[in-house]
């Protein structure tokens, strides 16, 4: 058995895909384009509503980080004249259909099976009143797949590439993110491009005490030790990323006063819970690579 099929076959990155359904349903709260439309979609027959009046600081917390998180992305990817954009581990985020909405670019949209035989039905529905400028695929791909990969990127037109994946590399060891970063190599190598992460996370078990939820979500970052995949540091982070051959071009910049649940956390917190955040220091980045050479 060669190497791509080690890593291809042996796990079962199936089980990864629940949690794409959870972030839904959070993100529901939020601005996102489509975030609120795919919720309602994706919890029929039940009426989803999302619920403002919740007191809970962690639930808002969460919630401003993973808003912040896809909002960091769209902040990398502005400015790029680059057309051609690849998104892997794309969860039920149409950050690909806002795309093409309003820009003629093309645009491929890639996850497991499982989450994109239910985002093909749900963009059935969100295209109905839609007129896109540019070109959408959503395709099934496990990014790890080498030639899977490959095939996928060879859709694109001439020109340089930007992938991008916003919560991929929590799930990955590091064998397996080596994997995911020759992948991406090979393709910026051959086509030219950047490849934009917001997955740059460090260890933080037990920094915020008063953030911590036990719910499914939760119990399902346990259970995918994602606190174990975590960077033990950014220094690490960036050591990890000059020795796969990439340098970060550019770092989002915070930009939480953007962000729509900030009102509910600052609502929710004392003083004192909003300064032990701020001691708590910054836990992920977001940033652009490019290739070394």
């Amino acid at each position: 058995m060669n190497q791509e099929e080690t890593f291809s076959n042996e796990r079962d990155y199936s089980s990864i895909s629940p949690s794409a359904r959870s972030l839904l349903l959070l993100k529901g709260f939020t601005n996102i384009p489509f975030a609120l439309e795919a919720a309602k979609l994706i919890s029929r027959p039940d009426h989803y509503q999302p619920d403002f009046s919740i007191k809970e600081l962690a639930f808002w917390a969460r919630l401003l980080h993973f808003e912040s998180r896809y909002k960091s992305i769209n902040q990398l990817l502005s400015g790029l004249p680059i057309q051609n954009i690849l998104e892997i581990s794309s969860g039920f985020s149409f950050r690909g259909l806002s795309s093409v909405i309003n820009r003629e670019v093309y645009y491929i949209d890639t996850d497991l099976p499982e989450v994109i035989t239910i985002k093909l039905s749900l963009l059935d529905d969100l295209l109905q009143h839609e007129k896109p400028k540019g070109e959408l695929e959503t395709l099934a791909l496990n990014a790890l797949d080498e030639a899977a990969f490959t095939s996928i990127t060879n859709h694109f037109p001439k020109g340089e590439v930007v992938i991008v994946n916003e919560g991929l590399l929590v799930y990955l060891d590091m064998d397996e993110k080596r994997k995911l970063c020759s992948n991406i190599r090979k393709v910026l190598r051959q086509r030219g491009g950047y490849w934009i992460t917001a997955d740059i996370y460090i260890k933080s078990q037990n920094r915020f005490p008063d953030l911590q939820m036990n719910d499914k979500l939760q119990e399902f970052f346990r259970e995918h030790r994602i606190e174990e995949n975590k960077f033990n540091s950014f220094e690490e982070a960036e050591a990890f990323f000059t020795s796969e051959g990439f340098i970060i071009d550019k770092e989002a910049e915070a930009e939480h006063q953007n962000s729509g649940s900030l009102k509910y956390l600052l609502a929710s917190a004392t003083q004192e819970q909003l300064e032990n955040m701020r001691r708590g220091g910054r836990i992920r980045a977001s940033w652009r690579l490019k290739l070394a050479d």
